[in-house]
């Protein structure tokens, strides 16, 4: 199993949303390392979703649900891809980006590296330790 973190602004599509809409595809990606990252993503796959902009958190645990298919919203042709994705559970606590920051066994986390891709790889003990800030 791999781990992954999505980013979203909460205004475009929140988590609230995401769980009113019992997932979704994760379309509109349109970054070449971001699109790498979708392709790599297998069902049952955890991904943390991050409200980016205005919240700066981790909110929630989410799933793959299928695996990387032509992008509906891109041109036919186009080499844009898109996942399914699930909700899983909410964070009790949200994690935002100050604590990941504050966290030394966070130091390597991707997000804080590349914070402007939109899809980032998770390393394993990372996502227990989000997880554990988050109160699970």
């Amino acid at each position: 199993m791999n781990y992954w973190l999505v980013k979203s602004e909460p205004e475009a599509y929140s988590w609230q949303q995401f769980l009113a809409d019992d997932g979704t595809p994760w379309t509109g990606v349109r970054n070449y390392q971001a699109r790498n990252n979708l392709n790599l993503m297998r069902p049952g796959d955890q991904v943390l979703f991050y409200h980016s902009v205005s919240e700066k958190a981790v909110v929630g645990v989410a799933e793959v649900a299928a695996p990387a298919a032509p992008d509906a919203t891109a041109e036919a042709g186009s080499p844009w891809v898109a996942v399914a994705l699930r909700p899983v559970q909410p964070l009790p606590r949200p994690v935002p980006l100050a604590a990941l920051k504050a966290d030394a066994r966070l130091a390597g986390l991707a997000l804080l590296r590349q914070s402007r891709l939109s899809v980032l790889p998770v390393q394993p003990d990372e996502f227990e330790r989000i997880l554990a800030l988050g109160g699970l």
